[in-house]
């Protein structure tokens, strides 16, 4: 009965806001847009479709909000106008009640709240689709933040996620273009964002982890896990003291160099792109504050994304590329790593390239969008069959928050200059005799452990019974001395790449 009741109350919402629009889009249904418009006549849609959209979200709870700002993310799948439209959802939603705050605190720790924190304050400071925040003092005095998830909120998703399911399998049956949109890929990618941010412990060890990686960081501050109070239904961590970064006439009463934030800010993008491969993935200003000496506080570390190495040096090189205006290298780049196919023509690539690039360089910020050139290039590549990558999707979006933030602190900022030399340096420490000593470093413990196993190795494999024919034993026995004199080259090989980095490192 719930379901139906849930349905009952989607499709109204969908009505009130026009959303049969895009059902009626289909060219089979066409012909029903009088008929409704003649029932409807009481409808006024006189509104852009992505407000009425982002309208019908918010009304229809907190899940469909998440939902769309996830789907805002998708903007190689999304109109643009939908997609800017959505971006503009707030986080911020209805707090449940102090009791089943409490309730919940009782049930993880099996003891009144007031046994486990010297003080918790009743009223939340902040409160998201999945979960809201309470500021405590622990025992020993260390002011905290305390984030509980909403009591069954996990019932609630998977009730929505069905009927969200069911509807993008009705999308790709009816409309024209509903294949292509991929809206059942959609909707697995907000399942699995839902999941993780469901499990706070995950969320604490991706705040660790970067508090790890910035701790001796004059640019960034990560709150401290405390970990003794952490469950997969609450996490705590250390309170931290800012104002927001979007409050900058504040930020400059307290001294701040708001040009200098702006420059930190696409530094720390950098560092956490391409030196640690680990990012935060939600840095709109609401989970950014400033410290008094002028440091960036994140906050909210539910979505953080990952990059392998061949991710990080494919985005290097087509970073570096731009800089240089080289199309081709571009074109290039997307070849080698695999995500256009291998028969592409380089050259209309390149041309394509060029077309969606030069018209940005010598600009200031203000009037570009180093995040909107990225998309342009991705829809480009979609024409060459480009293979959608989710963590460069994820990227994107972070991106367009690193440039919202920019022009609100520096209008002038030129993202070209601040982040070439940084990808310059680290090209350098990958590519030159650095990079050849830190690979050299990080293989060489398993040289030690393989290289003793070797002679063992040997002598069981020559050791093993023979052959039944004189034929297969020649085989075998040639097969053998193949891998042997592989082993051995390589051994070399490695041998002599160990000295060259010695004595390269002597030669400095």
């Amino acid at each position: 009965m719930l379901p139906l009741l849930r349905l009952a109350k989607i499709f109204s919402v969908g009505v009130r806001f026009g959303l049969d629009e895009f059902v009626l889009a289909h060219s089979r249904l066409r012909w029903l847009r009088s008929i409704i418009s003649t029932l409807l006549f009481w409808r006024r849609l006189d509104r852009p479709r992505g407000e009425r959209l982002r309208e019908a979200l918010e009304a229809l709870g907190p899940i469909f909000v998440k939902f769309g700002q996830v789907l805002s993310t998708r903007r190689d799948l999304v109109p643009l106008d939908i997609a800017d439209e959505l971006a503009r959802l707030q986080d911020r939603v209805p707090p449940f009640s102090t009791a089943e705050v409490l309730a919940t605190l009782e049930r993880v720790y099996g003891k009144p709240v007031d046994q486990v924190f010297l003080r918790f304050e009743r009223e939340a400071v902040a409160s998201a689709s999945v979960a809201q925040v309470h500021f405590a003092v622990l025992p020993d005095g260390r002011e905290a933040a305390v984030k509980i998830l909403r009591p069954g909120i996990g019932k609630v998703i998977a009730r929505d996620l069905a009927l969200l399911e069911t509807a993008a399998a009705v999308i790709e049956a009816l409309w024209a273009d509903g294949r292509r949109l991929k809206p059942r890929e959609v909707i697995a990618e907000f399942d699995k964002h839902l999941r993780d941010e469901l499990d706070l412990l995950r969320e604490a060890a991706s705040a660790s982890q970067l508090r790890r990686n910035f701790r001796d960081s004059d640019l960034l501050r990560v709150p401290e896990v405390f970990w003794d109070w952490c469950a997969t239904d609450v996490m705590v961590m250390e309170r931290m003291h800012g104002l927001p970064i979007s409050q900058i006439d504040a930020l400059r009463a307290q001294g701040v160099d708001v040009t200098k934030l702006s420059r930190m800010g696409v530094e720390i993008f950098f560092m956490q792109v391409f030196r640690d491969g680990f990012f935060h993935a939600d840095m709109h200003p609401g989970n950014i504050l400033v410290s008094p000496e002028g440091r960036y506080i994140a906050l909210d570390f539910g979505i953080m994304g990952t990059l392998t190495d061949i991710d990080k040096n494919y985005l290097a090189q087509n970073f570096l590329a731009f800089f240089r205006r080289d199309y081709r290298r571009v074109a290039q780049a997307h070849v080698e790593a695999g995500w256009v196919p291998p028969g592409t023509r380089v050259d209309e690539f390149e041309a394509a390239i060029r077309s969606v690039c030069e018209p940005i360089f010598d600009k200031p910020l203000r009037e570009i969008s180093f995040g909107k050139v990225l998309l342009r290039l991705f829809q480009t590549a979609q024409r060459f069959n480009l293979e959608v990558q989710p963590q460069l999707v994820l990227l994107q979006k972070t991106l367009l928050n690193i440039e919202g933030l920019g022009r609100e602190l520096d209008p002038d900022l030129d993202l070209w200059k601040t982040g070439k030399p940084y990808l310059e340096r680290w090209m350098s420490e990958q590519m030159g005799w650095r990079g050849l000593v830190r690979h050299l470093k990080e293989e060489v413990p398993q040289w030690a452990e393989l290289l003793p196993q070797l002679p063992r190795l040997v002598h069981r494999s020559l050791s093993e019974p023979a052959p039944h024919t004189l034929e297969a034993a020649i085989v075998r026995l040639a097969r053998e001395q193949r891998r042997q004199t592989r082993w051995l080259t390589a051994i070399a090989v490695l041998f002599a790449l160990t000295l060259a980095g010695i004595a390269a490192l002597l030669l400095r």
